[in-house]
């Protein structure tokens, strides 16, 4: 099992919106993919100074259902035009991990 995690940081006045588009539309947009391992997200938020962070925590089966949904180059971001219009500023590159201990 891999975690991908990534970040993504907006202002606070436009932190509402982004969630809403990921919960509405990205997310959604992710599952209807059906791809193959992919296991679930899941959407961390907290305020940090002026900004709010986001942080993506993506479950699949393997490196390759990662690449499934990233492409070859598996740690590149994954950002749409309309998460980008929201974001003040994003990781480039995606972090992954192996799941030694998952949830007891």
């Amino acid at each position: 099992m891999v975690s991908r995690i990534w970040h993504g940081w907006t202002t606070r006045e436009n932190a509402d919106a982004y969630e809403s588009l990921l919960r509405e539309e990205i997310f959604v947009g992710i599952r209807g993919r059906r791809i193959e391992g992919f296991e679930g997200i899941e959407l961390l938020r907290r305020a940090v100074g002026n900004e709010v962070e986001f942080v993506t925590v993506m479950r699949f089966a393997s490196l390759d259902a990662v690449r499934a949904f990233a492409g070859d180059d598996h740690e590149a971001a994954v950002v749409p035009p309309k998460a980008r219009a929201l974001l003040a500023r994003f990781d480039e590159r995606s972090q992954h991990y192996e799941i030694r201990i998952g949830r007891t």
